[in-house]
């Protein structure tokens, strides 16, 4: 491929020689059958594959350096991690993505990056504006060009990972390119402001609502730059943090914690509504504590799963209720969590994804 390294198109040679046709689709089969409602055991453990380690040495690229360097660290760090997928059999579906971080749209705002220090080897976050007058800006100006902050970086870094498809058709077909993290209108609202937010929302509603109407406008307007490039699956699954599901977007809601069930409902719950309308649905992920605000959550149309990071915070039963026993899956849910329900007697109805070992990956403050 002209303009990639020696040894980036070595990697992808050895990638695409590592990929066995047959086994993916197995896995994909079952992935959609678990995502269709068929499952037929408590719960889905994906078939694994036939471990195939690499046959060149690959290079190792630091985070940091994947987000600071050229593209080409970018796509190496990962499609590294599908390359580590094959090699240790994992029941994983294989994707990549523009990985920077949560900072894509609040940097569109003026907020600036802060890289973690390289011992972490851990995703930059954005640094909020902690000042009323730039949100006021914010409000009067109205939704940023796409291209605006981190975001020329991501769609330009897309076009990368499209070239490489293009000339790798192995890669195509069995790799997702998933959409970059975007949050959701109220994280990345807070990400902006600061914690400041949280007193706004009493103190000044209206005017918190016509911030919040700037971040969710912004989010769709990004999104549609993104899926003009990058369309999802014309079928309906797609791909994200290697779990299969249904609908389009992945809402991260990290910062409902610290709202009432009232507030959610009245005053995010329309703003998500609104994106899943228009994009086709999707799955939402949190984490901490969130059985106040997952009851309503269960009621949206357009659901299609619900992943949350630390069981251990919330009320299962809560959550059980208003998840598995409406039909809506949960994914990567903790293994440990698993076996504990299903030692209770607390049926799974077939509609919670784990992981074979005691483990599960958790999505934030991660690499991935």
């Amino acid at each position: 491929m002209s303009g990639w390294s020696e040894t980036f198109t070595r990697c992808m040679n050895d990638l695409s020689s590592r990929i066995d046709p047959a086994e993916d689709q197995t896995n994909r089969l079952a992935w959609e059958a678990f995502v269709d409602g068929k499952c037929e055991e408590e719960f889905f453990v994906p078939p694994a594959r036939t471990p195939r380690p690499p046959k060149c040495d690959w290079p190792d690229v630091h985070i940091n350096d994947a987000n600071d360097g050229d593209f080409e660290l970018m796509l190496l760090s990962q499609f590294k991690m599908v390359s580590d997928e094959l090699a240790k059999g994992s029941s994983l579906r294989l994707c990549v993505r523009c990985n920077y971080g949560t900072g894509i749209l609040p940097t569109q705002f003026g907020c600036d990056l802060y890289a973690m220090p390289r011992e972490t080897n851990t995703l930059p976050t954005a640094v909020p504006l902690h000042s009323r007058d730039k949100v006021q800006a914010i409000v009067d100006a109205g939704p940023p060009d796409p291209r605006a902050g981190l975001g020329a970086k991501v769609l330009d870094c897309a076009e990368h990972y499209l070239a490489v498809f293009e000339n790798y058709p192995v890669l195509a077909e069995h790799i997702a390119l998933y959409h970059p993290d975007w949050q959701g209108p109220i994280d990345v609202a807070e990400v902006v402001w600061g914690s400041e937010i949280f007193y706004a929302i009493f103190d000044e509603p209206d005017f918190v609502r016509s911030f919040l109407e700037v971040m969710t406008q912004t989010y769709a307007q990004f999104a549609r730059a993104w899926f003009a490039m990058s369309p999802p699956s014309p079928r309906g699954y797609n791909v994200h943090w290697s779990w299969m599901h249904k609908g389009v977007l992945v809402l991260r809601e990290d910062s409902l914690m610290n709202l009432s069930p009232e507030t959610y409902v009245d005053l995010i719950r329309p703003l998500d509504q609104r994106l899943f309308d228009e994009f086709g649905g999707g799955f939402i992920h949190y984490c901490g504590r969130g059985e106040h605000f997952v009851p309503p959550m269960s009621e949206m149309k357009g659901l299609t799963a619900i992943q949350l990071s630390q069981p251990d915070y919330n009320d299962m039963e809560v959550i059980y209720q208003n998840t598995v026993d409406k039909g809506i899956p949960l994914l990567g849910l903790e293994r440990s969590e698993v076996d504990r329900a299903i030692a209770a007697g607390r049926p799974l109805r077939g509609l919670v994804h784990t992981s074979a070992e005691n483990t599960i990956k958790h999505t934030c403050g991660i690499p991935s």
